[in-house]
């Protein structure tokens, strides 16, 4: 009679590609926290390094690209993540980088949040890297993640309603992307509206209870990087958002009547964390 082999396990894992926050709330920081607290294995590729706290960005000392590639391949050929989340990308030679290395692992999901201004309007991207990011990430990717801002940058275009907010969508999506999550946070009233615009038609909006905090640093890092965390979980694409923006609404709710910092503060990334997830490979 064969004895019956014993189950090898995986842990779910994601990449993140992006700057690092020195003061811990957004960032390459943000989106650890996020994966951990959803139960995944995290990742990173670090693209920047920023003087930052919660009072603003006050440097920015950026990675060689051959490093962040480096980076990433280290991670993908070894650990081989199930999705990945880019953020903050300063230079056009960064970006044109990350695209190109990421081609090199088709079948992974890959979120793209173009962080271009932080919470308190510091500028974190040159703008010559705009144009490199609408040729290469902003194609590839699987989703996009823009706020407000970095729509209206994007698309040179104002936004400041719903209808707005699809036309922009539509745009995006017209670059190139598969699918748009545009965030509405900018926008004041009882109710958080975010647009989601995919390339085959799909048109959605998921609204969310506006929740009153300045502790806001980090919203945008937190939501791409649990929307990748709930794909490496094995979630498709609107399930995923839809957990992720119950996470941080959340975790924001969680985290309102905290000091920390006399700025914008961060999240409470971990106000109910998951145990780390185990997946069956096979068995050995």
């Amino acid at each position: 009679m064969t004895p019956e082999r014993e189950l090898r396990y995986r842990y779910p894992s994601v990449l993140t590609i992006a700057g690092s926050d020195s003061g811990g709330g957004a960032g390459i920081q943000a989106d650890l926290k996020s994966f951990a607290a959803l139960g995944c294995y995290g990742t990173s590729a670090i693209t920047a390094v920023t003087v930052q706290n919660t009072l603003g960005v006050h440097g920015i000392h950026s990675i060689p690209p051959e490093i962040v590639a480096a980076q990433i391949r280290a991670v993908m050929d070894d650990i081989k993540p199930a999705a990945v989340k880019v953020g903050m990308v300063h230079t056009p030679e960064l970006a044109n980088i990350i695209n190109e290395t990421l081609k090199n692992y088709t079948g992974v999901p890959m979120i793209f949040d173009p962080v271009m201004v932080s919470t308190s309007g510091h500028k974190l991207i040159l703008d010559e890297t705009i144009a490199a990011l609408k040729a290469g990430l902003i194609v590839s990717a699987d989703l996009l993640t823009p706020n407000l801002d970095e729509a209206a940058l994007l698309c040179g275009i104002p936004i400041s309603s719903l209808a707005e907010m699809l036309e922009a969508a539509e745009l995006l999506v017209g670059m190139g992307c598969k699918a748009v999550l545009l965030k509405g946070g900018h926008l004041t009233g009882p109710v958080i509206q975010d647009v989601y615009v995919t390339s085959k038609g799909i048109r959605s909006v998921f609204e969310a209870p506006y929740i009153e905090t300045r502790n806001t640093h980090g919203t945008g890092c937190t939501l791409s990087a649990a929307i990748a965390a709930q794909l490496a979980l094995g979630d498709s694409m609107i399930p995923a958002i839809e957990k992720a923006k119950n996470y941080l609404s959340l975790a924001l709710e969680q985290g309102k009547d905290v000091h920390t910092g006399e700025g914008s503060g961060p999240l409470n990334h971990f106000f109910e964390p998951k145990r780390q997830a185990k997946l069956v490979i096979d068995r050995a």
